[in-house]
């Protein structure tokens, strides 16, 4: 299968969504960033194809979403970009905006179990 190219404009998007991140997603950079979970590696606002992951894992093959208000209007589009990126072989989860501002603990204790699992799913001797 020929690799597919995206415009350039998703790279331009990424880093305009990067710099205009929203509160719910500022909180949740603060507690991904850096390695500080489990030092696993997260990179925010990441193009995947045609769409932009706002937080992902390769290591844990992981896809973590904050959803605002607008997500409830888009549940095809949502559904469709959730399909592409498990194809690709990501998990994908998403949080409401208000629910990571509300309990942050709750939400990184989720994050982190998916983490843990998908990061030793690639290497199954890890988790001995």
């Amino acid at each position: 299968m020929a690799k597919q190219h995206y415009p350039l404009k998703n790279q331009h998007l990424a880093r305009a969504l990067r710099r205009e991140q929203t509160p719910a997603e500022a909180r949740l950079w603060s507690r991904l960033r850096n390695g500080n979970l489990m030092g696993i590696k997260f990179r925010r606002q990441v193009p995947v194809g045609p769409y932009i992951a706002d937080f992902l894992s390769r290591q844990a093959r992981l896809v973590v979403e904050a959803d605002g208000g607008q997500h409830g209007e888009q549940e095809a589009y949502d559904a469709a970009r959730t399909r592409f990126l498990e194809f690709r072989g990501y998990r994908v989860l998403r949080f409401w905006n208000h629910y990571i501002l509300t309990d942050i603990d709750a939400v990184m204790e989720a994050i982190g179990e998916a983490a843990h699992w998908g990061a030793h799913e690639k290497n199954p001797d890890a988790r001995r």
